[in-house]
Order: C-alpha cells, then structure tokens, then sequence
C-alpha cells in the first residue's frame, strides 16, 4: 500500500505540475488539499482538474468563517500592521491553511505535507512553522528547494512536463503578476514590481478596486456597530464578520480605498516589492481604532499599540501556534471588553473620513473636554501637576548652570 502526501493544492500550473511530480519522485497516492479561504472563483474546476492531474482524492475545505472569527479578528483587534503599512493577508491565513492541511493528513493517515512555496518567500516558513507546530511527525516535502529533484525552473517547464505526462491545462507560458487571494486581500508581485523605480501599472494589476482618480466623485457614508471588539452590524443590518468584510470589500474597492504599494523586509532577509488590494480591511481596521479612541485609557492604548506591532511581527513570521502569540492575544481580548459602540465615516477617494463615533463605554467628557471651566477639573490644579511633572528637567537645568559656573570660575 503506498504511503499519501497531502498537497496544498491552489489549482494553478505550480501545484497542479506537483501532482505527477509527486508521483513519479517518491510514487505516493497523492491527495490535495484546497482550503477556501475566500478566493473567489479561483476554485471553478479544481476537482477535474485535480483528478486529470493524478491525485486520487480532492478536499475543498470552505474556512471562510473559521479564518475570519479566529485569525482576523484577533489581528483587527491587536491592530497588527507590519512595518505600517502591510495588514497581514497572507501572513493570517498560512497558519489556519496548515491547521487544516493537518487534519486531512490524519483523516487520511498520511505519512506527508508537500506545499509548492518558494525557497525565497515567507509562505516556506508560515506553513512549515504551523505544520511543525501541529504535527512534528510529519514529513514536509518543500520541491522548491529541492534542486536536485525539482528541476523546472520555468512555467514553460512546468507545461512540458504536464504535458510529457497526458496532461493538459488551460494554461498559457505568458508570465503575469504573481498574485495571493483570499477574502481579506489580494497581492500582486512580479512584472514592473521588481523594479522600485517603475510606477504599479494599477490599470492592468488591480482587481478588487479602483484607484482613486477612478472611484466616484460622491461621497459614501457608512455606519458599523461594535460588540466588545467585533463588528456586528453594517449600516444597519446584522451580518456575521465574513459577510461584513464581503461587503467592506464591495464598498472600499469601489471607492479606491486599501492600496498600498510597500518595499517589505521578508523574513529570510531580502526585500521584496509588492501592491496589496485590501479594501473591506483596510475600512475595518480603521472603524476599529476610531471606536477604540473614545474608550481606552493612554497607558492601555500605549501598552497594546507596542504589543500590536510586535503581534504583526509574530504573524508575520508564521509564529501564530506559540505561547508568545496567545499571550499577546490574551491581553488584546481583555482590552476589547468595552469595545462597543457605533461608528460613522465616509468614503471618498481613498480616503476614510470620520462622521461620527458613540459609545456607552466613552472616556470622552465633554464637560472636561471643553474649554469652559466644568465641575471635574480645576484649572488651578495644572499648576501642582506642572511642578511635580517637570521636576526632573528643572533639576538638572540647575546642576548644568551649576556647573557651568563652576567651571567659568
């Protein structure tokens, strides 16, 4: 009886080359693995083309609610941006697709994980990191760095090989933009990208939006609800987070929101360039901290912003099954206990304008706020609170004029 790998299995011409490749390298019953994450119409035909290829079975895994209720949300909370600009995209979604990837291979009793990332990329790490995490007895087969095996270097390869073995795809050699899809994003690498000094050609490239100059000359307002950190409602209907972002998306694409053209530090070392479509997050992510202004404290805002960053790195770098993430995320949930409220904005050209915020749980005192004398603050008070506050800078301002005398005598 021959031994199963389990294949991440996306459809395109790298993984679906994987099929006979597998079979003639290491003759194992190849099974594949897609995990639906939210990418659209990319699943049309995978099963035929799947069984054409050779594996014996296809799971489609639809974890669209799974990855959105436990990766997401836990990533919009903590405000995990990476270097200030990339929202995690992919990065949230290797680890649930490892998860997932583990669970076929045991139903199976597979002896083996194969993926089809780069040897250059990060995907290499994120999923080999959560496989290792879940299920250390596992082989992972990585044919990208295996050289002396993997020898195709090339979507022309890839096509000949396919075809050397009966098999023939709906595919062409023309080189495009490398692209990820799920439901929170889409990225685009390759083509005039690798080149820094050349302009995205945003005409040709985007897909779930417009830009700016295109989008409408009307602006949109929209209103969300919030329940202790979690969105729950969009301009008054109730809908669970998929259905929220699904719609965010529709809304932010159309009006040029969530573009982003970043030079990132990889973790392997090298840079890289890319152009992130994330339109539906890009809004999520700032209704979010719009609520979350009126109602933590400075030193809590102060303390989770830090933690943020570092929770972004952590995904980031495919660290999500360890203590370090689940601790960060302990704090983060214990922070959105008050969380709740509405908030207002509108759309315009890229841009999400503020239009409104209310919750029960506000900090916000207009009383204090405002510049008439209320009843909780004493102007007078400031007058202690400066001395104390400002203590330290003019003590030592006279021990430099001390010494500064000491030494001109």
């Amino acid at each position: 009886m021959k031994e199963k790998v389990i294949l991440a299995y996306s459809g395109g011409l790298d993984t679906t080359a994987l099929i006979p490749w597998l079979k003639e390298n290491f003759d194992y019953e190849v099974i594949c693995c897609c995990v639906n994450c939210g990418q659209g119409n990319e699943l049309d035909g995978l099963e035929e083309r799947a069984k054409l290829s050779g594996a014996s079975k296809l799971y489609i895994e639809d974890i669209v609610d799974e990855f959105c209720d436990d990766y997401i949300m836990p990533c919009v909370e903590a405000g995990a941006v990476y270097e200030h600009k990339y929202l995690l995209g992919t990065s949230m979604a290797r680890p649930v697709i490892a998860k997932k990837l583990v669970e076929i291979a045991r139903k199976e009793g597979a002896s083996a994980i194969c993926h089809g990332a780069t040897g250059k990329g990060n995907d290499q790490i994120r999923f080999e990191l959560g496989i290792k995490a879940l299920a250390p007895d596992l082989r992972i087969i990585a044919p990208w760095r295996m050289t002396d095996v993997w020898t195709m270097q090339s979507r022309e390869d890839e096509l000949e090989f396919c075809k050397a073995h009966g098999i023939d795809l709906p595919f062409d050699a023309n080189h495009s933009y490398s692209r990820d899809r799920n439901l929170w994003h889409i990225s685009h690498e390759g083509l005039e990208l690798e080149d820094p000094s050349q302009e995205p050609n945003y005409d040709d490239m985007l897909v779930l939006s417009v830009t700016p100059e295109k989008a409408p000359d009307k602006p949109e307002y929209v209103t969300m609800t919030f329940e202790k950190g979690i969105p729950v409602s969009l301009n008054g209907k109730s809908m669970k987070v998929s259905e929220i972002i699904t719609e965010l998306n529709t809304l932010g694409g159309k009006h040029g929101i969530g573009i982003i053209d970043i030079v990132e530090n990889r973790v392997v070392g090298m840079k890289s360039r890319g152009v992130y479509e994330t339109p539906g997050g890009t809004i999520l992510m700032a209704a979010h901290d719009q609520l979350e202004e009126l109602i933590l404290d400075r030193e809590t805002m102060e303390t989770k912003k830090k933690l943020g960053s570092q929770f972004a790195q952590v995904v980031y770098e495919g660290k999500w099954f360890t203590p370090l993430r689940e601790a960060i995320q302990a704090f983060v949930t214990s922070t959105q206990e008050y969380v709740t409220g509405e908030v207002k904005f509108k759309l315009y050209k890229g841009n999400i304008i503020k239009a409104g915020t209310t919750s029960p749980y506000s900090l916000y005192n207009e009383s204090l706020a405002s510049f008439t004398t209320g009843d909780l603050y004493d102007h007078h008070d400031a007058d202690g609170f400066i001395t104390l506050f400002g203590l330290p800078l003019k003590v030592r301002a006279m021990k430099m004029a001390e010494l500064k005398n000491e030494k001109q005598n």
